[in-house]
């Protein structure tokens, strides 16, 4: 089996000091890779986590920087870029990681809780990447990796604000893919599911146990390589199990000529084969789906 390696690589991961970031940063250097190790976090003793993971890979023979700006500001994201930037000269990885939970049934959540899950999901995603791509462009390479979560697709009580900042990230992901591939620019999003700190208390015992944070690792590797090719996709996972996201939309029904109004009694008399998912198919992009009102497909 060809080991993947990189030599000469220079990688970002956000929210790297514990949990499955930490797992991300150790694995990629060990492959070879030099790390920024981007986190806030302190432990009780009040050491920096970031400064502890940065220390492991020195001490393995590996290359690392800690850097403990903020992903939620521009200054913050254009400070971890930066200190990639300055130690190591560029920048070819970006892994978006970091992450907080404010959990909350929707009716009794706080303005302060939905802004706080936002800002650090959804807007540190932007913050960190759009510094981070103009490297990228400029070096005509780069991969990227974002983080949803199945709260997002499928829902999860008490985390409205988690899963809408989670399904906010992939349409980021959805339009930068388009905006760099001529860059030779990856970019795709996991779905990962582990029993961290963040998540302490969500899971019961029996399955935390199965779902350990370096199980998400291998396939967010492989999504860091040059030998990635895909772009544009989300993968989901859980100990052990990897497998790819979509959505799609059913074959549906066309009603009308594009001429004369549509009645909403059109609607309930065809509403099953509206909502049928029969020959469901995924789109690259949403111009794949409408012409002129009419599907390009000619279904």
């Amino acid at each position: 089996m060809e080991t993947i390696a990189f030599k000469n690589k220079v990688a970002i991961v956000t929210g790297a000091g514990e949990g499955i970031g930490k797992e991300y940063a150790l694995d990629l250097a060990q492959r070879g890779a030099a790390v920024v190790v981007n986190d806030i976090g302190r432990q009780p003793d009040k050491k920096r986590t970031a400064d502890l993971v940065a220390a492991q890979i020195k001490d393995a023979g590996g290359q690392a920087v800690a850097s403990f700006d903020t992903v939620a500001t521009m200054a913050g994201g254009r400070n971890i870029v930066d200190t990639a930037m300055d130690h190591f000269g560029k920048v070819d990885i970006l892994i978006n990681n970091a992450g907080i939970l404010r959990d909350r049934s929707f009716m009794k959540m706080t303005e302060q809780e939905w802004d706080d899950v936002i800002a650090v999901h959804l807007k540190g995603a932007f913050c960190v990447t759009q510094p981070a791509v103009k490297i990228m462009k400029e070096n005509n390479y780069g991969r990227i990796v974002f983080t949803a979560s199945s709260s997002g697709m499928y829902g999860n009580f008490g985390q409205s604000n988690y899963g809408a900042a989670k399904m906010g990230v992939i349409g980021i992901m959805n339009t930068l893919k388009l905006e760099t591939a001529r860059y030779n620019i990856k970019i795709n999003t996991v779905a990962p599911n582990a029993s961290t700190g963040m998540t302490q208390g969500v899971f019961p015992d029996e399955v935390a146990k199965r779902i350990k944070p370096e199980f998400n690792t291998p396939i967010v590797t492989f999504l860091c390589s040059d030998e990635i090719r895909e772009s544009g996709m989300i993968f989901t996972m859980s100990a052990g199990w990897f497998a790819r996201s979509v959505m799609v939309s059913g074959k549906g029904v066309c009603i009308g000529d594009t001429k004369r109004p549509i009645k909403a009694e059109e609607i309930r008399d065809k509403f099953d084969q509206v909502k049928s998912l029969e020959a469901a198919h995924p789109y690259e992009h949403c111009g794949q789906i409408y012409s002129l009102g009419r599907p390009l497909t000619g279904r």
